[in-house]
């Protein structure tokens, strides 16, 4: 039996540390292209350019359009050819559109997430949309980012409903690898997980379900503490390196299905795999009853999605409700890396449970 595990060159994360990116960057090369939103650019261009000026690393500057497809990755690499390396600074749209474009150009890159909404920095995979943001399809690359550069100052001022859907995210990492090694499903890394990503997979857990409340404290007020630093870690390489070597099941099946609800657009997908993850506790015969009530009160007190209303699907139909279900639990669904057969009428019933659960957590923290 195949193990394998993926991991990128380096990571750096600190308060003040995007402003040691031309240091990386001369490692890599002596031309970049820097691909970015407008936003993006204007609150953290100047400490970019600067550095990379400094170390004597020449840049091309592209306005990064703002959706991630092929053709948008495709202009980027047109673009890039020639240089050194694709350097992404932004959300997880302009990252994976940035690695997308370093593949097609056959050049290193170096990933500068500046929220913390989900865990793709690390990863050796991007998610496309087409023009009208909805999502097509994957696809995963053959190495992961070279650099990733997380600077936890710029992270802290970011909105707070950011942060938290990263931690939405995260939160489910260790329950998915623990899935995935007990049915030795093949994860994205190409073999079995092992048991270095179950460690780190575990150790994202408990770091979040200790340090979780206090970093969203900080972060309501944009400061950097220890707590945010170690969330931060948490839900951007530890979660990172746990979902993509360590596997994924029902909380990232519906985390990512749920879009096809419209009622549910207008949610971040970490807020969406936390009701995943909410429905994954209540279809896992193998977790014990504390560790489900404690999971379901600390997402609910950290203010994520718990409960049919909290996603707006408490108004939808049972039929449609069955028919999404039966849609998500469809052949090649990450349902089936669990140890056990997982049909639609699972599903269905372990989201209504999920919802029954949620409104127990709710009512305990008085909400």
């Amino acid at each position: 039996m195949k193990k394998a595990l993926l991991l990128p060159r380096k990571y750096v994360q600190g308060r003040g540390v995007i402003s040691e990116i031309g240091s990386y960057a001369a490692m890599l090369g002596k031309k970049a292209v820097v691909a970015w939103g407008s936003r993006t650019k204007a609150a953290v261009g100047d400490a970019v350019l600067s550095s990379l000026k400094e170390a004597g690393v020449e840049y091309t500057d592209v306005h990064f359009n703002g959706e991630c497809t092929k053709a948008e990755a495709n202009r980027i690499a047109d673009i890039a050819r020639g240089s050194g390396m694709v350097i992404g600074i932004g959300g997880g749209k302009v990252i994976d559109t940035a690695k997308g474009a370093a593949i097609y150009a056959n050049l290193p890159h170096i990933i500068v997430p500046t929220v913390a909404s989900n865990d793709s920095p690390t990863s050796a995979c991007s998610v496309w949309y087409d023009d009208h943001g909805v999502c097509v399809g994957f696809d995963l690359w053959p190495s992961n980012p070279d650099y990733i550069i997380v600077d936890t100052e710029v992270i802290a001022k970011a909105p707070l409903r950011l942060f938290v859907a990263g931690i939405g995210d995260a939160m489910s990492t260790w329950f998915e690898a623990e899935a995935s090694y007990a049915s030795r499903a093949v994860t994205c890394s190409g073999g079995v997980p092992t048991l270095t990503v179950m460690a780190m997979a575990r150790l994202c857990y408990d770091t979040l379900t200790e340090f979780g409340l206090s970093a969203v404290d900080a972060v309501k007020i944009h400061a950097v503490t220890p707590a945010v630093e170690k969330v931060v870690e948490a839900a951007t390489l530890l979660s990172g390196i746990g979902w993509e070597s360590g596997g994924l099941a029902t909380a990232h099946a519906m985390g990512n299905g749920l879009p096809a609800l419209t009622e549910t657009h207008e949610f971040l997908h970490g807020e969406k795999v936390s009701f995943g993850l909410m429905t994954q506790l209540c279809i896992d015969d193998s977790l014990s009853s504390e560790l489900i009530e404690n999971t379901a009160i600390f997402l609910a007190e950290v203010g994520l999605p718990v409960t049919f209303a909290d996603i707006n699907i408490d108004k939808i139909p049972d039929d449609r409700l069955r028919s999404f279900a039966n849609d998500i639990t469809g052949e090649g669904s990450f349902v089936h890396n669990h140890n056990f057969k997982v049909t639609g009428a699972d599903l269905y019933d372990a989201m209504k449970a999920a919802d029954s659960l949620g409104k127990r957590a709710k009512s305990l923290l008085g909400k």
